[in-house]
């Protein structure tokens, strides 16, 4: 997806009317921003109901479609995030009530780490501390995906997506104090099961074979002389 070269996103994005106003008329780079700017929250809304990659990219692109194409129908009253916010979770609750009347089993999550970025430290690529991050990575994924629908949520809301108490609330149209209520009880589920299962991941967490055994084990015989 193409995106403007060298300017910064947020001295796009902020006047949010302007570039409303500019999508709503057919501007498809206002089109493109807005969905840079969003892409990434709205995605991570979908799949925390739907659990599943392939659906959720595809409920995403229908919700940005029925978007933008009431885009004229946006009143301002609430922040654009919170009305795609909106429109993309309905979608995602949608394809879910379909997917239980046809009874419809959620397909494996790929294992790829795909919702929560985890960028190496260092530009040298160690196989065996990439395979590490990806499952810890993915023992967190499946830990929020195992939560009840209503604790998840809003645990992708507050803590994934760091939206606030009341921002949470006002998505989930639900009592700040019931927003209070389901997190903690996410983050105690959630801590129960990877408690149970980080101690045989962690054996591998942090790697000391391959390209860095070799690397240490090349420099202490430098350092001793011995040649090869």
């Amino acid at each position: 997806m193409p995106t403007a070269p060298d300017i910064p996103l947020s001295a796009l994005v902020q006047d949010e009317a302007a570039l409303v106003g500019r999508a709503a008329a057919g501007d498809a780079q206002a089109v493109r921003l807005i969905i840079k700017a969003h892409n990434q929250r709205l995605y991570r809304l979908v799949r925390a109901v739907l659990r599943n990659n392939a659906d959720a990219e595809e409920v995403l692109q229908e919700a940005y479609l029925k978007a933008f194409t009431h885009l004229a129908g946006f009143s301002g009253e609430s922040s654009l995030a919170t009305w795609l916010s909106r429109i993309a979770l309905n979608a995602a609750l949608m394809r879910l009530r379909a997917r239980k009347r046809q009874k419809r089993a959620p397909e494996p999550s790929l294992t790829e780490a795909e919702i929560i970025p985890f960028p190496l430290s260092s530009s040298t690529i160690d196989p065996e501390r990439i395979m590490a991050q990806r499952q810890l990575l993915q023992l967190v994924e499946e830990a929020t995906d195992a939560l009840p629908e209503s604790f998840r949520l809003v645990f992708v809301a507050r803590i994934i997506e760091g939206l606030s108490l009341e921002e949470t609330a006002a998505l989930l149209d639900l009592p700040p104090a019931t927003v209070k209520t389901r997190l903690h009880r996410a983050r105690k589920l959630i801590r129960t099961r990877l408690e149970a299962q980080i101690g045989p991941v962690m054996i591998d967490a942090f790697p000391f074979a391959g390209t860095r055994c070799d690397r240490l084990t090349e420099a202490v015989i430098a350092k001793l002389g011995l040649g090869s």
